[in-house]
């Protein structure tokens, strides 16, 4: 397995406590991201790193930079058409992109003025926003709010074959850590290894309204 993985227990202790935060594996080129699927489709990618098969690119899919979040989406790997879980190592410049071009899921009055002038960069846009409650190990919320990005139309296409430099099929870890999770308690499970990301320009990181990491 190509991640970085560390401690969870050490990860909490330099992780921001509450505020928006993008929490992500990256390094100067790459940008780690999350989804869970069935296994005709997560399989498929793993194996060709690429996505294709009975995946639809005429839908919206939604990305998580972050691990924990994807575990209490999936249940750890345990709901339905959820079994697979991927993580997608995209390009840098492609994610930044994607922070950029990205539109609320719901009208944010701080962002636009009027609901009309959200829904037409709604309409033009081919990146949605959420920001949802981050989770701890066993599901409980957090103070700390966490990122997610929806992709459809030319943007899911170019994502699901251009943009990914790497497809990791992380099912079995995930299975792994579920039984430590369980069996010993959260101070004894192990994640990929995740630090506050910061966009390069610094428009994108104000109107996101992203927190500082200290």
């Amino acid at each position: 397995m190509r991640l970085i993985l560390e401690p969870y227990q050490a990860q909490v202790e330099v992780w921001p406590k509450q505020g928006r935060h993008i929490l992500a594996q990256f390094d100067d080129d790459t940008v780690i991201v999350y989804q869970a699927y069935r296994p005709a489709i997560g399989r498929f990618a793993a194996e060709n790193g690429a996505f294709g098969g009975d995946f639809s690119f005429s839908r919206m899919s939604w990305v998580k930079p972050n691990f924990l979040w994807m575990m209490y989406r999936s249940g750890w790997g345990t709901k339905e058409n959820q079994e697979v879980t991927l993580a997608l190592r995209i390009r840098r410049a492609f994610f930044d992109k994607l922070l950029a071009e990205a539109v609320p899921s719901s009208w944010d009055s701080e962002e636009f003025a009027t609901e009309k002038e959200w829904k037409q960069a709604v309409d033009r846009s081919s990146v949605r926003l959420q920001w949802d409650p981050d989770h701890h190990p066993s599901g409980a919320k957090s103070e700390r709010r966490a990122i997610q990005l929806g992709l459809r139309g030319d943007v899911l296409e170019a994502f699901g074959k251009q943009e990914l430099v790497e497809v990791i099929d992380l099912s079995e870890f995930v299975a792994e850590q579920r039984i430590v999770l369980s069996s010993a308690g959260v101070s004894a499970i192990v994640t990929p290894r995740e630090r506050v990301y910061v966009p390069a320009d610094p428009a994108v990181v104000a109107r996101l309204r992203l927190a500082e990491a200290g």
